[in-house]
Order: structure tokens, then C-alpha cells, then sequence
């Protein structure tokens, strides 16, 4: 198996986490692996990739040494998992500045509208292993 692709996320954003979670149960292949960008695992990844280890709008996937952000990252999520959702990835037509205004809009304002934890998300042990540590 090829390794798999690597999710950095906002561990503490409600939208982030049920995004995450969304993920695993359209994943039934094992592509991803997750990891908190405030977490020691996503912290040296993001040192490692050169991105900003603060105020990090964004999740990253990190693909075959190749790292995708904001809108990119997403569709490409998309278009790797089970069922529908993957038709999402046809948005990759949109010219990024179209598809980046969305998603900065919403990343701005997703612990208004979403809410925020007060710690990351602690996988049960049952997905432990989907998660870098």
C-alpha cells in the first residue's frame, strides 16, 4: 500500500474535527492520516513543509511529498474518498482566488458559526491508528 496522504487540522475547531470525522467514514480505504496542527506530529510537519507553525487558516494535505492547501486540500480530500462527495473535486475548475475567497470567508469565521474546543479532539482507540503521534 502506498503511504498514505497525511490531514493536518485545527484540533480545536468544531467544523474542523466533524470534517475529520466525515473523512474517516467516507475513507473505508485508509488513504488519510490526521494529525492536530497544534499537536507535536503537525507541528513538524508544518516546520518541515516551511508553513507557519501560528494562526494556520487553513488544513493541510500533504501528499507524496507535495503539500496542498486551503480549497486545493479540500477537493483533493474529496476526489480521494467513497461516494458522492467526490464529485466535489469538479470545483477544481474554479480559479483558486474564486475557490480560496469561500473558504477564507468560512475559515474566518468558524469559531463564530461553529464553534471551538477547549483541547484538540482525542481519537477513540479505535482510530488511534488513523492518527500520527
Amino acid at each position: 500500500m502506498p503511504n498514505p496522504a497525511i490531514i493536518l487540522f485545527d484540533g480545536v475547531c468544531n467544523l474542523c474535527n466533524n470534517s475529520v470525522q466525515f473523512v474517516i467514514k467516507h475513507d473505508t480505504e485508509n488513504k488519510f492520516k490526521f494529525a492536530a496542527l497544534q499537536s507535536p506530529p503537525g507541528q513538524a510537519l508544518l516546520q518541515e513543509y516551511n508553513l507557519p507553525q501560528e494562526g494556520f487558516n487553513s488544513f493541510v494535505l500533504i501528499k507524496d511529498k507535495k503539500v496542498y492547501l486551503k480549497s486545493t486540500a479540500a477537493l483533493n480530500v474529496a476526489k480521494n474518498l467513497n461516494g458522492p462527495v467526490k464529485l466535489l473535486y469538479g470545483f477544481i475548475i474554479v480559479p483558486a482566488f474564486i475557490r480560496n475567497a469561500v473558504y477564507n470567508f468560512i475559515a474566518k469565521n468558524r469559531y463564530k458559526w461553529f464553534g471551538k474546543k477547549e483541547s484538540c479532539m482525542i481519537p477513540t482507540p479505535a482510530l488511534q491508528s488513523r492518527f500520527l503521534n
